[in-house]
Formats: structure tokens, sequence, C-alpha cells
């Protein structure tokens, strides 16, 4: 999730404000939001250092060296005599790679309309606008394993069969060497087994035919979703993309022909076998072929959570990436430790807000070394300089409602 808030505040009340010009419901509507930020720095004397492998996630806690902000408004425009509702939808955006999101533009990150209630989409739901769109994450590493934000319309949540319906159409208009259309597919819900359900996701890309170069695209995405599992839930996902489909679940660039293959198998579990024990843990293998060869990255991570009190959790997370790249040169390793005293909202994992003191130590190899770019934490022009390990400390604090 991502960034502002006493500046969004006016674009808020603009929303609502317009609302009541078209005799909206007298109901309060929702404020809702995420932020992080902090400061820290490291053992070779300097900023925060975070550390990670060029080109994928890496493990989070207390190896964010970002501020990202986004806050939110929903109301309820306006109802219909039968009931049929139109609700509006308003997120302001900021980021900056830094520690300090101060002199930061906003953006406009959604701004949509549904109309829900409609009496003939049996609680199906119609929108259009600019969304986040399908994008569950993986919170270790903050990666979204579908991601289908854009401007566009569709429907959502429409019964059929055994499980849900949603259907989403896009346009990528950023640039000539973007421009194409996507359809997204998705159907969720499925009952397989006690508390477990499937997710179906299908993504078409169509290239518009003016742009010189570009290709058509696709992906798939079978998940597995099993709640109520050691106090908390597991995923488990096989997805598939080709071309601008490697992207999965959104549309990526366009130039990529039909060699250039992803495949992604993943698991995930979060848990809270106690009030006062709870943690999460990833198991993550993707392959990326084309013309140039195959890469691997592989990714194993845990992050157990223990509370003292209501109040005042200890975390520790350990994650490991590698990969094995196209060229066939050594496979790049890093290792990442972080202990995080926290003061929390309340006991449970996913509690937040969360005010964090913390202390990271990263190991890498030779070949990370090479790999990373210049300047960068883990290259040999960075802030370690020769050194394949270093260490960083800080306070972060993050938030979300």
């Amino acid at each position: 999730m991502k960034h502002c808030i006493l500046k969004t505040l006016p674009a808020a009340l603009m929303l609502a404000l317009s609302a009541g010009a078209v005799c909206a419901s007298d109901a309060e509507g929702e404020f809702h939001g995420y932020f992080r930020a902090g400061v820290g720095t490291n053992s070779a004397n300097g900023k925060q250092a975070c550390y990670g492998l060029e080109g994928v996630a890496k493990y989070r806690l207390g190896n964010e060296c970002d501020s990202d902000g986004e806050f939110g408004y929903t109301k309820e425009l306006l109802t219909a005599a039968n009931g049929a509702s139109f609700v509006g939808t308003f997120w302001a955006a900021a980021y900056t790679p830094t520690s300090d999101i101060g002199d930061e533009k906003l953006s406009v990150a959604q701004m949509f309309i549904e109309a829900k209630n409609l009496d003939f989409m049996r609680g199906g739901v119609v929108w259009i606008g600019k969304r986040y769109y399908n994008r569950p994450d993986i919170h270790m590493i903050d990666f979204k394993y579908l991601h289908g934000d854009g401007v566009g319309g569709g429907v959502a949540g429409l019964p059929l069969g055994p499980g849900k319906f949603s259907y989403g159409l896009f346009r990528n208009d950023l640039d000539k060497s973007t421009s194409a259309t996507r359809h997204s597919f998705s159907y969720d819900g499925v009952a397989v087994n006690p508390d477990g359900s499937l997710k179906f996701d299908v993504s078409l890309i169509n290239k518009d035919s003016a742009v010189a170069g570009a290709h058509n695209g696709w992906s798939a995405s079978l998940i597995h979703i099993q709640d109520k599992v050691v106090g908390g839930d597991n995923k488990f996902g096989i997805q598939y993309g080709v071309g601008a489909g490697t992207k999965i679940g959104g549309t990526g660039d366009i130039r990529q022909g039909s060699d250039v293959k992803r495949s992604r198998v993943f698991d995930t579990i979060a848990w809270q076998i106690t009030p006062e024990f709870g943690g999460s843990a990833l198991a993550l293998l993707q392959k990326d072929r084309g013309n140039a060869g195959s890469q691997t990255w592989t990714s194993f991570g845990v992050r157990p959570v223990y509370a003292l009190s209501d109040n005042l959790k200890l975390q520790l997370e350990l994650g490991h990436d590698r990969i094995k790249p196209a060229s066939g040169g050594a496979t790049q390793q890093l290792t990442k430790l972080t202990f995080a005293p926290t003061i929390a909202a309340a006991k449970g994992f996913w509690s937040r807000p969360e005010l964090r003191a913390f202390v990271t130590y990263a190991k890498w190899n030779a070949a990370a070394q090479a790999s990373a770019t210049a300047g960068s934490t883990l290259s040999s022009s960075g802030v370690f300089g020769g050194n394949t390990n270093g260490t960083s400390a800080g306070l972060q604090v993050e938030a979300w409602w």
C-alpha cells in the first residue's frame, strides 16, 4: 500500500461536498489509509541502508528506507428510491525513496464510482474510474503477486455458479510503448475443501496496432486460500505469464514477445497460534525465460512475533534470496536478519499502528555485489565499499486503517 494526510483532506472534502449537491445519503463517509515512515543509520556511518538483490522484492521489516502514504475517502453519493446506491472513492498518494516526504507532490491514486444494489446484478457491483484492482500481496516482502491497477471499468462479485465472477476492462495509455487494452477475468470463492477455496485469474492484453514492435500477452493464476489454519490463513499459488503478461494480472512491457515467459509458485502463511504468538512465513520460486536464457529467483523467509503484553511485541525476521542469472554466472545470494521491539495497538500479528525500533544485519556474496547497481547498498561503490555485509538501525512507524 502507499502515500499524505493533511494535503489530502481538501480533496476528500471536495468529494463530500460534491456528493451533497446530488442529494447524497446522510451517512458518514469512510476514511481509510496507509503510511510508513522512519529514520535510521548504518554501521559504515550515514543514513539507513537497505538490502535487496537487483530486480526482486526484499524482506521489509527494518529494511525500508522510503516513506510512503496514501489516504482516501469513500462516500455514498446517492441512494435511489429502489435502493440502488452510488458510491464515490477518492485517494491521494505520495512517495519518496528517502526518509522525508515533506516536499513530495500528491498524485491521484484512485478516483472511481461504484453502482451497488442494482436490481439486475444479483449483488454484483458495476464500477468505472481509476482504481487499485485485484492486488493481493505477500506482506513480508510487500510483493503483489497479482497487480491489476489501472483506469477502466467493469463488474465485480457477480454470483455465478459456485463462485463469483468479476471482469475489468483497462486501457494503458501512458506512452506509445505501453499503449494496450487489457481484459481481466476473475472467478473466486469456489469451495473445494472445508474452509478452503480457489481463485482463478486470467488477463488478456491486446497491443495497439499503431505501436511499432509491440506484442500481445496474457497471464493466468490459480490461488488456493485456506482459512482458519493455525489461527490464520495459507495461500498457495501457481502463476504463468507471457510477453506483457509477465506482470501477472496487469500490463507489462508490450515490447516483450512470446519468447518471454514467467512462471511462479509460492506458499505463504500467516498464523496466530496463541494470542501472544503470531507470525508469517514464505517460500517462493520464480523463473523468467527468454531468448537470452533463464533466470531463477528463490526466496525463503519467516517472521515470528511474540507479544510480551497488550502493547509490546518482539519481532524477528529472517529472509534469504538467491538469483541464478540468465547469463549463467554465479548465483547471487543475500541473507537478512532483523530484530524489532515494537509498540503496537494489540497483540495480534496484523494489529496496527506499530512503532518499531530495529536492528538489521545483512550478508551477501560477491556475485550479488558484482550485479548491484553502482552506488547501491550491495555494490562495491556503495556505503559498505568492498565489504559484503552491513548493519542498519533505526525507527519506523507503520499504520493502516
